[in-house]
């Protein structure tokens, strides 16, 4: 990894008791770019001891820390966690569909770790390679959201208010897409990506139109979808 040896100066002058040290996003991939940080997971009983929290730490129970710092011309975005803290905030990820800290866990550059890391790994890799389960009433009120941005997308003349809702409606729809097939989401530019993964013919379907801010096309292509993930949702459904 090309910024390995500046991570590790990092730990050491800010985090020096981490046990278990990854490296996720773009510099674990290597495709880094001008504004590209370093997304860097650590894990430790004594995580924050040596820190600037030792004294002041990050929460009341003191198990979480997720924050930015400069150093040496880098911004570091760091999710600090005692190993509790860890499996709170992971299990939190996953029950709302974004592990992203587990994703870092399992998929990123071993910079600390070990044995330790090994195990942790193995046993959270299990829970991602499960996928997401989303219970009918919550489907449906996917399914409902989508159905009113699409007849909102449809009836509206004014042009930023139509590419205001097909952008939201992107995002709804292709979550839905996902976790119909048992996919995680993301957040930003990771939304795409997950959907290119599950299908580079199904998003480009929905991508051309969207672009070409062709959105009567668009709006046919997101029924489809939707058709496939069950249809449209009005007329009865109570939140």
């Amino acid at each position: 990894m090309e910024h390995r040896q500046v991570v590790e100066r990092f730990i050491e002058a800010h985090f020096p008791a981490a046990a278990i040290a990854v490296v996720g996003g773009s510099t674990a991939r290597g495709n880094r770019t001008r504004t590209s940080d370093i997304d860097l997971l650590l894990i430790g009983e004594d995580v924050f001891t040596g820190s600037r929290f030792s004294e002041d730490p990050p929460g009341e129970d003191r198990r979480g820390f997720a924050g930015g710092f400069e150093f040496e011309d880098e911004f570091f975005e760091v999710f600090a966690y005692t190993p509790q803290g860890y499996e709170e905030w992971a299990d939190r990820g996953l029950a709302q569909f974004r592990p992203v800290i587990v994703h870092m866990l399992v998929e990123g550059v071993e910079v600390r770790g070990g044995a330790a890391l090994a195990a942790l790994r193995l046993q959270w890799a299990r829970a991602l390679a499960a996928g997401p389960v989303v219970d009918a009433h919550a489907s449906e009120l996917r399914r409902y959201i989508i159905t009113d941005q699409l007849d909102d997308l449809r009836d509206s003349a004014d042009p930023l208010e139509r590419q205001v809702v097909a952008g939201l409606l992107f995002e709804r729809i292709a979550e839905l897409m996902l976790l119909v097939e048992r996919r995680w989401i993301g957040a930003g530019n990771y939304l795409p990506r997950r959907l290119r993964e599950l299908s580079v013919e199904r998003t480009d379907a929905l991508a051309q139109p969207l672009l070409a801010r062709d959105f009567e096309t668009f709006a046919t292509m997101v029924e489809r979808e939707l058709d496939l993930a069950g249809g449209r949702v009005q007329a009865g459904f109570v939140r």
